[in-house]
This record gives structure tokens, sequence and C-alpha cells, in this order.
């Protein structure tokens, strides 16, 4: 297992834990006091940790290598009933969002997600999760067919940003993204969006209209990264840590200013360290808002929707 630089006394504790268990299972000396105290110990400082993690720390959660992407949830929720879609049918078929058909129980849905990967041959053949023009076409003909259908749209949003290339413009990313926010607006069924990583720009924008949007604890949601905002202001990448700070793009403060609707817990130390957990209580936070939303009608969705959308940013003097 990777460990980041605050999780260090994490990762002593446990080989401290490791070490005085086999001296316990190659000697005939009890150890079993001492394992515990470890073990008593490790749960404390996990706990202290994870418990006061700054915004640059979760920032790094977000990016763990361990941790679940979209494909990953897809197929621990749906099982064997998922079945993906392909292609824009204008240019191609973009690896770096994915979408398809799968059930929850007797439920259809269509979702649709970023893909990073898991190496480095994974992750060129993914474009590190930044999906090109065709990419949210393809996203927004998935959606609009889950609507003529009148099935619910579930979107997994985890992307540094939209693909910024040349040939990207050329192809107009800018108008894709603003079509997908326009056309998700005044969809007739319900959306929901979960942020399972990184929330990155108009990339995460691009699939993320939703009647329902939901953060897990550790990951981010702004309108630039750390890093980028960093080398904007200050010229270099050393301020990324007050950058992340000043953003205030963690699921507390997204929380806090209303732009968000529900904060999903995650097993302590992250999505990564019980992906099982982790996968049935995103599993049950998709259904049970499903299950509040099904039964308002398509104007009562778009409505409240937009609704939502109008509100945010407005303050009172």
């Amino acid at each position: 297992m990777e460990y980041l630089d605050f999780e260090l006394p994490i990762k002593e504790l446990e080989e401290q834990y490791h070490k005085a268990c086999e001296i316990g299972e190659e000697s005939n000396v009890d150890v079993s006091d001492t394992c515990k105290q470890i073990e008593r110990k490790l749960k404390e400082t996990k706990k202290e940790i994870y418990k006061n993690l700054t915004a640059w720390q979760r920032v790094q959660l977000s990016r763990h290598p361990s941790r679940p992407y979209t494909l990953d949830y897809i197929k621990a929720i749906c099982g064997d009933s998922f079945l993906e879609l392909h292609g824009d049918r204008t240019v191609k078929d973009d690896k770096a969002m994915i979408g398809g058909l799968g059930k929850i129980g007797d439920q259809s849905f269509m979702f649709v997600g970023q893909q990073k990967g898991y190496n480095t041959k994974t992750r060129q053949y993914r474009n590190f999760g930044m999906a090109n023009p065709e990419g949210y076409r393809k996203a927004l003909r998935l959606m609009k067919s889950a609507e003529k259908f009148n099935i619910p749209v579930v979107c997994f949003v985890d992307t540094p940003g939209a693909y910024p290339g040349l040939e990207a413009e050329e192809r107009g990313q800018g108008e894709a993204i603003a079509r997908n926010i326009l056309e998700m607006t005044r969809l007739k069924v319900p959306i929901i969006v979960v942020i399972i990583g990184e929330g990155a720009s108009g990339g995460a924008l691009g699939i993320g209209v939703g009647n329902r949007v939901l953060m897990l604890e550790n990951t981010w949601y702004s309108v630039i990264s750390p890093e980028s905002c960093s080398s904007i202001l200050w010229r270099s990448w050393e301020y990324k840590e007050q950058a992340a700070e000043a953003l205030k793009l963690t699921a507390k403060d997204m929380k806090k200013q209303k732009l968000i609707d529900e904060i999903v817990k995650e097993p302590l130390g992250g999505a990564h360290t019980d992906r099982e957990k982790a996968f049935a209580i995103v599993r049950d936070r998709i259904f049970e808002n499903f299950q509040e939303l099904k039964n308002l009608s398509p104007e009562e969705l778009v409505e409240s929707r937009m609704e939502k959308y109008s509100n945010m940013g407005v303050f009172k003097g």
C-alpha cells in the first residue's frame, strides 16, 4: 500500500504491529499485549490524522493511486448488468468518458463518468481522465437516450479538467461543455451527480449538473486546481497548499456554500482503504436519493434543478 507524506506515522505503527505479530508467531513469546497496545495507538493516530486534514491533504487523498475510479464503482454497484455504450456518432469513442446502462436492484440507470488509468499504459489510453469534445457529446447522447426511455442518470465526476489540446479546441471543447450544461438543466429525468475524486473546472461541470450533487468526503470541486491557481497568482507551484485553502474546494466548504447537497462519508483513511464499504455507501446514497426524486414529474424535476442553480452565488448585502 502507498502512503502519503502525512500518513507516515500510520505506516510506522503498522510496520511495528506486523513485526510484533511476526515475532509472536516465530517464537514462544507472548506478544498479544504489545500487539493490542500498538493496535490501539494505531486507531487513535488514524482518527487524529484524518479528523484534522487540511484542504491540500484532501486533494492528495482524492488523487491517491489506489483510489477507486468510475468503472470500479459501476462494476461493484451493477455487477454483470452493466452494458457499456460507445461513441458520439460524430468523431470517435472518447476513452476518457465512459457510460452505459446498469441496474441497482431492479431499477435501471444510465451511468456516465470520467475514467482514469491505473498505470502508464492505461493512463495514456484514458488520456488521464481528460475528455475531448466527443467525450462530452457521447455523455450527452447517452443522457438523451436515458430521457427518451425515462431512465434516471447517474454521473461520476473524477477529472483534472477537460483536455486543453489544440485538436480539442478546434472541435469545440467550450461549446460541447456549454451544450451539456444547458441540456442537463432541462433533462426530464432525475440526475444524480457523485464527485468521487477530482472535480476540476469545466471538465467536471460538463457532466456535473444534477438534481442532487453528492461529494465523497475526501474529494475536491473547484474552478481550478491548487497547482494551477498557485502558478497564476504566485508564478510557482510552491504555494499550492495556500491556494487549496483559499479556493474553499473541500466537500465541507462546498456544502457550507450550498453548492452541493450532501457529503458522503468514506471509510477511515479514504475510499481506497476499504473499497467494498465505499462501494456499498455510494450505492445506498444513489438509491436513496433516487427514491426521493422518482415521484417528481418531469416538469418538477426541471424546475427544481433550474431553481437550485439559479440560487447559487446569490448573496444579500
